[in-house]
């Protein structure tokens, strides 16, 4: 299956403060944090260091930031199955994503989601690309399947 993800420098349509965007519950759980958008897939395995929370592949977009607290919304996971205990060990660590929001989740993400109690979602009825910005604050609400924009980021 493919999966199109916007570019990052794509039109965005306003997403209203409140409202609430429907997509499939993966895991439950409410997360609360800034966005952390990535058109690149995320392999937690060798893609995140597992003591800091900081994206090191390189030339990934999200390289040299960190992950920890952020609504970390990518395409997709890749890589091996043992990200998913490193996922669980960010979370051990506090150093795990708030939530996780997916165009499409597979299974070594949902499985570490779930086993780190971190809220994902995916297949959002919009694409998050479209009206989502680093930075927005949302609410994501993995036993409603429902992401809330809470505050706009600062726009400059």
């Amino acid at each position: 299956m493919s999966i199109k993800v916007q570019s990052p420098h794509a039109v965005h349509r306003t997403l209203r403060v409140g409202c609430a965007i429907p997509g499939r519950i993966i895991s439950r759980g409410v997360g609360r944090g800034r966005v952390l958008l990535s058109p690149d897939d995320v392999g937690f395995l060798g893609g995140v260091d597992a003591e800091t929370g900081m994206v090191v592949e390189p030339g990934h977009a999200l390289e040299g930031q960190c992950i920890a607290g952020r609504v970390l919304v990518f395409p997709r996971g890749k890589g091996s199955t043992v990200g998913s205990y490193v996922l669980y060990g960010l979370a051990r660590r506090g150093l795990a994503p708030a939530a996780i929001v997916n165009a499409e989740a597979e299974i070594i993400v949902a499985v570490g989601a779930i086993l780190a109690e971190v809220p994902m979602l995916d297949r959002l009825q919009v694409d998050p690309y479209e009206v989502l910005h680093d930075g927005d604050e949302v609410v994501v609400d993995g036993d409603e399947g429902v992401l809330c924009l809470v505050t706009p980021a600062a726009t400059s």
